[in-house]
């Protein structure tokens, strides 16, 4: 059974009771006629502690020791005309690492680091450049051409803290990635913890290519100029991947005690003993999945082979919709410690590739389909260094003003 109470604008609680979260017509319209006409929104929460039979409003007083037993519930009241009212549910067990205002303004940035145009990403100035992050002050670009990754260091305005994202799998070449993880073995170990395995693919995609010595640069740079701030890395699907070996790497060999990782869509990368080495040093990580995504489902695991297959680490962040006849509501559920919560998103199919490029309502892909080709104005080069591969690194001094470059628009420059 589950109960559902919440606040009205009498300051008085109501209360539902629902078996299978199936309530009457009836008195789903009482309810919603009632947050309707208080025209504020409504703070509510479910409780499995009743087994009571019944439907009914009523008052409910909740002892201050009875919280971490709930799940918040946040919705406003929509015209009852609309075929929809819309929940936002949100569990408040594990609440301290799981900030739902901070995973929403860090899915910008795993969205903005698709942008192909190095010139706009680099300036700030792209579409996905604005709202939440405005105020985001680029440090380090790196564009490594023949791994076809893509990754940049900066410092945000709110939160104050270095934001390290890394870029996802091109949408060209999506499907034929998510065959191969199907596939993807456990054939290195993580140097230095015995036993933990991870695939090399993964591992190498960060520590064998131009992205971590750029990574690590822009970090002390950022670091020698802003302080001992907080670091935020973050990235969707391979670069999930990525950014949980970079935290990783910041937290073992950098030494950084003040280290968050967030990913959206991430793939499995390592067995049941790296996700608890991972765990033990990266506490502060959301891993969040959303409804029936197929990439947390890769490579797969197999519960009858614990140790010997892939295995997620926590903490796991579900993000999922019901629809409750002319209801609907959004689930964001914090789930176990384990990684492998089976109550989460391994309790449904993972078959979704749409699931996969939409996060909290944010796109998290190419705007168009092309291959990894370089898209910049003429003046970037200024800003830039390149090796030997073609691979780029463009670095700004935090100690400089915001760059503003002429775009192509502007004076008639040339793409690359």
């Amino acid at each position: 059974m589950h109960r559902l109470t919440g606040a009205a604008s009498t300051g008085q609680p109501i209360l539902f009771n629902s078996q299978s979260i199936r309530p009457l017509n009836t008195e789903i319209s009482n309810l919603t006629q009632l947050v309707n006409r208080s025209g504020r929104s409504v703070l509510a929460i479910w409780s499995r502690q009743s087994s009571q039979q019944d439907f009914a409003i009523r008052p409910r007083v909740f002892r201050e020791e009875e919280e971490e037993e709930f799940c918040s519930i946040s919705y406003s009241p929509i015209n009852l005309n609309n075929p929809e009212l819309k929940f936002k549910f949100k569990h408040k067990k594990h609440a301290s690492i799981y900030n739902h205002t901070l995973t929403n303004i860090v899915v910008h940035y795993a969205s903005a680091v698709y942008v192909s145009d190095l010139t706009e990403l680099f300036t700030w100035t792209c579409s996905k450049c604005d709202g939440v992050t405005e105020g985001f002050q680029m440090i380090e670009l790196v564009v490594d051409v023949q791994s076809c990754l893509q990754a940049f260091v900066g410092v945000a305005k709110d939160p104050y803290a270095i934001i390290i994202a890394f870029r996802g799998t091109q949408e060209h070449s999506l499907q034929n990635w998510i065959e191969d993880l199907y596939w993807k073995q456990l054939d290195i170990n993580y140097p230095g913890m015995d036993d933990a395995m991870v695939h090399h693919g993964f591992y190498y995609a960060y520590h064998n290519t131009t992205i971590r010595s750029g990574i690590l640069n822009a970090v002390k740079r950022a670091k020698e100029y802003y302080g001992d701030i907080n670091i935020i890395v973050t990235g969707h699907s391979m670069g999930g991947a990525i950014a949980a070996f970079c935290g990783l790497d910041l937290v073992v060999n950098g030494n950084a005690q003040n280290v968050q990782v967030i990913t959206f869509g991430q793939p499995r990368i390592g067995n049941a003993v790296f996700a608890t080495y991972y765990h033990r040093l990266l506490r502060n990580t959301i891993r969040v999945t959303h409804g029936h995504d197929i990439v947390p489902h890769l490579p797969p695991y197999y519960y009858f082979f614990p140790q010997k297959t892939y295995h997620h680490f926590p903490t796991e962040v579900w993000l999922y919709s019901v629809g409750l006849e002319f209801l609907s509501y959004d689930v964001e559920k914090i789930c176990d410690k384990t990684g492998e919560d089976p109550t989460c998103s391994r309790s449904v199919t993972g078959n979704s590739i749409v699931d996969h490029l939409v996060y909290f309502g944010v796109e998290l892909m190419c705007k168009e389909w092309r291959s990894c080709r370089i898209v910049m104005e003429r003046p970037l080069l200024e800003y830039g260094q390149a090796d030997d591969g073609g691979n780029f690194v463009f670095s700004r001094d935090p100690a400089t003003p915001i760059i503003r470059l002429k775009t192509q628009s502007d004076a008639g420059g040339n793409h690359h």
